[in-house]
């Protein structure tokens, strides 16, 4: 077995959830997800099929995300993984809508953050041991810190 440390490639600010599913119609319930829960959002999916012709499946609405998606998900090559970019929107606003699919098993993250996948090979294939997600912690919030991440949540809507 070999432990590779694969990085997601995205513009800095962009959104995205990584997860894992279980079955080919992953790729079209997702979509579904999430045009149904919030249709302004632009997105691309890619989805690693583990069997059979094991092609990136795909899809979305945006020709862009679709491609960054495509991109990203061939790169990790590791079975039923999936991963959604997103514009117009926050993974908050349609995570538990992609948690209620069916055939998805687990989510990995969802942040805009750099992102380490820590991935594991055998000659079997390919499988997603975890990931890192930003950066190490650097201390301890002050009180001016709960201020300002209290001003941010106001700023962008989220808390009245």
């Amino acid at each position: 077995m070999q432990l590779l440390t694969l990085h997601i490639e995205k513009p800095a600010d962009m959104n995205f959830i990584l997860g894992q599913s279980h079955f080919i119609k992953t790729v079209e319930d997702i979509h579904e997800a999430i045009v149904q829960t919030n249709s302004a959002i632009k997105f691309g999916i890619g989805f690693c099929e583990s069997s059979g012709p094991a092609l990136v499946r795909w899809s979305g609405n945006d020709d862009a995300m679709i491609a960054l998606a495509k991109k990203n998900a061939m790169n990790l090559s590791c079975g039923h993984a999936f991963i959604i970019f997103m514009e117009n929107g926050f993974p908050v606003n349609i995570l538990n809508a992609i948690k209620n699919v069916s055939e998805v098993c687990r989510i990995y993250c969802a942040t805009a953050n750099p992102v380490e996948v820590i991935v594991a090979e055998t000659e079997q294939g390919r499988g997603i041991m975890g990931v890192i997600d930003g950066m190490r912690t650097k201390g301890i919030e002050t009180e001016t810190d709960i201020q300002t991440r209290k001003n941010f949540l106001r700023t962008i809507g989220y808390k009245l």
